[in-house]
């Protein structure tokens, strides 16, 4: 059936792969709770100018707590259990979507891109420009996922070209990265255990992104119910460790350079 876009809704689902869902989309929000509250207990472990970090960071926890929460709920929602077949089945009128994913990620991924420049040490203009730079891959990414998105169970070339466009912009995007955070890593200046931060959140960032396109790509590297276990899977650890332990890492390296660059006590 054509509205039945997202691939989640085309089987049932034993017990076991009902609640491993269930359970994922309840660790991804709750994780998403946790992390705003480490954020807010953080912010004054750093000096002013880097308190814009925590802001970001918080919005970020807000709308990916929000958007998994009511994934969470539409998942409870969409499916009943069989007493006959012994299995959770999708009901006539209800169906589960990741659009609401991809409409999130135009919200988070701007705040996760400019956080970075907050980090490092960059004239007001080149931070305008490597901002202005960010946006236009973010949204062309963004975009193009979210119409390839459509296709992912009715036409698999039409959601692989749309792949491949949104992940020209995805590359472009790995490369800016790169470039902020290995130019900056060879600042002597910077006090070393930030440098040591940087380095690895660029590996960091380059695997939990690449997870979302793992996730996109699930559709074609295993069209089932196991199949959409394992991509709930993807996107719980591509969302836990993009915006929270990403954030974490990058709030230790402003307090390390607030204590050792500027000698910043907590009053």
């Amino acid at each position: 059936m054509n509205y039945l876009i997202s691939m989640e809704n085309l089987f049932s689902y034993s017990p076991i792969q009902y609640f491993t869902v269930s359970h994922l989309l309840a660790l991804g929000f709750a994780v998403m709770l946790w992390g705003l509250v480490y954020f807010l207990m953080t912010v004054r472990q750093t000096s002013a100018k880097y308190r814009v970090l925590s802001a970001l960071s918080g919005v970020v926890m807000v709308s990916a707590f929000l958007i998994l929460f009511f994934q969470w709920q539409s998942w409870e929602n969409a499916f009943v259990f069989n007493e006959l077949t012994w299995m959770f089945e999708r009901q006539a009128d209800k169906i589960f979507t990741n659009w609401y994913r991809y409409l999130n990620w135009l919200i988070d991924v701007p705040m996760l891109l400019i956080q970075i420049l907050f980090v490092v040490t960059l004239w007001a203009a080149k931070r305008f420009k490597l901002w202005s730079q960010f946006v236009f891959s973010w949204a062309a990414m963004i975009i193009l996922w979210y119409v390839g998105q459509f296709y992912e169970s009715t036409d698999t070339t039409a959601l692989l070209v749309w792949g491949a466009l949104s992940t020209i912009f995805f590359l472009h995007i790995l490369y800016l990265m790169n470039k902020i955070l290995k130019d900056w890593s060879k600042d002597q200046s910077i006090a070393p255990g930030a440098r040591k931060i940087l380095k690895n959140i660029w590996i960091l960032f380059m695997i939990s992104w690449t997870l979302y396109i793992v996730a996109y790509l699930m559709p074609v590297i295993s069209m089932s119910a196991d199949g959409v276990v394992v991509r709930q899977l993807v996107f719980t650890v591509a969302d836990i460790s993009s915006k929270v332990i990403y954030g974490i890492m990058l709030m230790q390296a402003v307090i390390i350079r607030s204590k050792e660059e500027e000698g910043y006590v907590l009053s």
